[in-house]
């Protein structure tokens, strides 16, 4: 038998990965279910901020590290973009992509201040700050998140672990959607699910029911 045919055998149905697998699904089904009832509140009010400030002629930022600033970058592009209908491009930016920008902060100052100073660069009072951490003790997304504080910008925070020393920074006109789970994978998970329910809301309340 060749090497090809014994992984393959090795790896069937039964296999302790396939089971694995399966785990993972399940674990996963299982968090989300759990989750929607506790983050139905949080994400609509964290919907109804975002479109308050897209219809007054504000913008979205958005930032993270790691999974989370690829979370960031996946919800400004759906924005910009279209999420799931056709329609005007909506304002939105990931405070995580421009490189020269990103290296020349951690460089002269510190890592901590990379979103920060982008902030305080480009936010304005009304703007909103989609701050992402999974552990919600990121420290650059901490200092982003004050920085929005200091110019009158609403923060939506996308956390997990019970959300960290970010859940304290937040005020009661805040959104905090806090993912009832310890595990990195299982949270990142949730947090995609919820990126998305934040884009389907905001097209919802703009522009009626996908006709």
């Amino acid at each position: 038998m060749s090497s090809v045919h014994l992984e393959t055998a090795a790896v069937s149905a039964s296999s302790p990965l396939s089971q694995r697998i399966a785990a993972q699904f399940s674990e996963s089904a299982a968090l989300k279910s759990a989750a929607a009832p506790l983050l139905d509140e949080p994400i609509r009010h964290a919907v109804a901020l975002m479109v308050a400030s897209l219809r007054a002629g504000g913008k979205l930022l958005a930032c993270g590290n790691g999974g989370s600033a690829a979370d960031a970058q996946h919800f400004a592009a759906e924005l910009i973009n279209r999420f799931e209908r056709e329609r005007a491009p909506l304002a939105a930016l990931a405070l995580t992509t421009d490189s020269s920008t990103l290296t020349s902060i951690a460089n002269d100052y510190r890592y901590e201040l990379v979103f920060e100073k982008q902030v305080r660069a480009l936010g304005r009072k009304g703007d909103v700050l989609l701050a992402i951490s999974t552990s919600g003790d990121s420290p650059s997304v901490l200092e982003a998140a004050r920085a929005a504080r200091d110019i009158g910008m609403p923060v939506v925070a996308l956390t997990g672990r019970g959300g960290g020393k970010l859940a304290m920074l937040l005020g009661p006109g805040d959104a905090h959607l806090c993912v009832p789970h310890a595990r990195t994978a299982r949270i990142q998970e949730v947090h995609l699910l919820a990126l998305h329910c934040l884009c389907d809301g905001i097209d919802f309340l703009l522009y009626g029911e996908n006709t």
